[in-house]
């Protein structure tokens, strides 16, 4: 195999050229370590976005949080989907989850949308973002929308706190929503997994640095990070409806994914389980930019579909 092959074969050329430019752009010591641990997340300001054509959104005040109401304005859809965002548990909501929004209602044959801005640490450590998602699951109940109509979605934290949030609802009782997606979700706060050593090197978003956000602890305050509602990776998810979950196998997260997909699967729940080759943490934020992207939306858009037919 020549060296054209190799990378073929790890990734697409656009796929290494946008992973190699987000090493170099994480390298740097002043804006990349800001990058690494969440302090440019915390920060970050941003323009107002403009909602598309054919959309209309609601903002919703709550108690202590925010959320947001996308549906499209010819929409008849009897599912929703509930979106929970990444950013480590300290990073707020921000426009890229809004045009993932977007993404989810046109994949799913124009579901509304809701995404909550939940609180986040250090202000605000577990169990606040948990006690945010399942306040904002209970909305969607109490609006006419059975469990089995709810889709629960979230990237690397969010990832995780959706996981999080059907434990709690299994747990309490509370029923389940109708499916799962998962894009490279944070699930092991002890972070134990083989990965976190094997991709150290190569991890262009968290690798080469144990001051990131995968070692941040604000979040967990004094709990024990094997607690499942924190760490997933230790539940138990038998009855779990069915998942999607997507990671890259440069991720110091790929562990967290397959062994909550393996433990899954040995639990008796359908698991769709995707490792795209090469890739890097949330890489579907690339929307069309990278075929790796686009292939990830496309799975999402069958998975979507699987349970609308449900």
């Amino acid at each position: 195999m020549n060296h054209k092959d190799k990378k073929e074969a790890d990734a697409s050329q656009r796929g290494i050229m946008i992973r190699e430019l987000i090493a170099r752009f994480t390298s740097d010591h002043l804006i990349g370590k800001k990058i690494k641990n969440g302090e440019l997340r915390k920060k970050l300001v941003e323009p107002a976005w403009n909602v598309p054509d054919g959309f209309h959104m609601t903002q919703i005040d709550m108690d202590k949080f925010s959320m947001e109401w996308l549906e499209p304005e010819q929409g008849n859809s009897n599912m929703t989907l509930l979106q929970l965002h990444g950013g480590g548990y300290v990073g707020a909501m921000r426009n890229a989850y809004r045009t993932f929004a977007a993404a989810y209602n046109e994949l799913g044959g124009g579901m509304p949308v809701l995404t909550i801005d939940y609180r986040v640490a250090p202000e605000d450590p577990y169990p606040a973002a948990l006690e945010d998602a399942v306040r904002a699951y209970n909305w969607l109940l109490d609006r006419g929308y059975p469990g089995n109509r709810i889709i629960v979605a979230g990237d690397s934290a969010g990832g995780g706190l959706a996981l999080a949030l059907c434990l709690y609802l299994r747990d309490h009782g509370i029923e389940l929503p109708g499916g799962i997606i998962a894009m490279s979700p944070w699930t092991d706060m002890t972070a134990s997994g083989e990965s976190y050593e094997t991709n150290f090197e190569k991890d262009p978003l968290f690798g080469n640095t144990r001051d990131s956000l995968i070692y941040n602890r604000d979040y967990l305050g004094l709990e024990d990070p094997r607690n499942p509602y924190i760490s997933p990776a230790f539940g138990d998810l038998t009855g779990f409806p069915p998942m999607l979950i997507q990671v890259g196998s440069y991720e110091m997260l790929l562990s967290d994914a397959q062994t909550v997909a393996q433990k899954a699967k040995k639990q008796g729940v359908k698991v769709r389980f995707h490792i795209y080759e090469g890739m890097f943490h949330v890489f579907q934020m690339a929307m069309q930019l990278m075929p790796e992207s686009v292939m990830a939306w496309k799975e999402v858009e069958k998975f979507l579909e699987l349970l609308r037919r449900g």
